[in-house]
């Protein structure tokens, strides 16, 4: 919080709403008082009117922005285990209640489109996420796997989506949104090199 703020009510960082209001009230009833007065001590008192109001609502608003972020927070936090548990569709309904829509909302709502296996719709929510977080390491990763996966499905004609499904946003980060795409390939990859081993033996 705005420390000159603070300094002008005597309280300091952590002052909850009500310590505000309280010290608010005494310095308002103080100087409504001294505003009558003449010469300086009134005109001071009449600044200080003004500079208390805005100090207050500045102090509220910013306990308030504040709340509405550890809000957020606990909802996206919500989000996450619903998506571990699998419970998708009360996931989406926590999502949907969401007014301010930023980078980890969309990422989540990846997550979501990820587990319903809506590839498509998935991969757009996370290009959102870049475009909002272009830093964020964690949606570049993501995106590139998911990619990975696209590319792989459409030379097999997606035949291999399945094995995709049961991920989790708390899964570890080479197994999130397609994460052990690799290993699961080379597994596969080495299974059909075996069958036509034996297939070529038998036609000898």
């Amino acid at each position: 919080m705005n420390r000159q703020n603070l300094e002008l009510f005597g309280l300091s960082e952590g002052a909850t709403k009500e310590d505000i209001k309280a010290a608010y009230d005494n310095l308002r009833a103080k100087y409504l008082e001294e505003r009558f007065m003449d010469g300086e001590v009134g005109n001071n008192a009449a600044k200080m009117l003004t500079r208390i109001e805005v100090a207050y609502n500045e102090l509220m608003s910013e306990i308030s922005e504040a709340g509405a972020a550890d809000d957020s927070e606990s909802a996206y936090a919500k989000v996450e285990e619903l998506i571990k548990s699998g419970d998708v569709q009360e996931a989406q309904r926590v999502l949907d209640g969401f007014n301010e829509r930023g980078a980890q909302w969309h990422y989540l709502q990846s997550v979501v489109f990820y587990r319903k296996n809506w590839m498509n719709e998935s991969k757009k929510q996370l290009e959102i996420a870049i475009q909002l977080e272009p830093d964020n390491e964690k949606y570049k990763t993501a995106y590139k796997k998911l990619n990975d996966k696209l590319s792989y499905d459409a030379q097999n004609g997606g035949a291999n989506q399945g094995v995709y499904r049961g991920q989790t946003v708390n899964s570890d980060a080479d197994e999130q949104m397609g994460g052990n795409f690799c290993a699961q390939c080379i597994q596969c990859c080495y299974i059909n090199m075996c069958i036509n081993c034996l297939c070529n033996g038998c036609c000898r």
